[in-house]
């Protein structure tokens, strides 16, 4: 009989380089549901407690935020990602061109 276990990606994020990669796969992905799922993958990976403390809210209310029924604020989003050492920055669009404003 063969022992499986349930795979988790917190385990495999182990440096700043892999949770960058596996953060910007999520947002290009364009589904917010992946992007919030990432983030609450790598706030395990880094420490539930210590990123809602550093991102002034309960621990509980994280789990709860970034959970598959959660649909964070763009402010708590952005709590969380400086919590986690990073910031979020805007480049262009694959085509390499931003849209000209008139």
């Amino acid at each position: 009989m063969v022992k499986l276990h349930k795979y988790d990606s917190a385990e495999y994020l182990t440096s700043d380089e892999a949770v960058l990669a596996y953060l910007q796969e999520a947002i290009d992905s364009d589904d917010p549901k992946m992007v919030s799922h990432a983030l609450g993958v790598v706030a395990r990976a880094r420490g539930m407690t210590q990123i809602a403390r550093d991102a002034g809210v309960s621990r509980e209310s994280l789990y709860r935020t970034l959970s598959d029924e959660g649909n964070p604020e763009f402010g708590t989003v952005m709590k969380i990602v400086r919590a986690m050492g990073m910031k979020l920055a805007v480049a262009p669009a694959d085509n390499g061109r931003c849209h000209a404003v008139a």
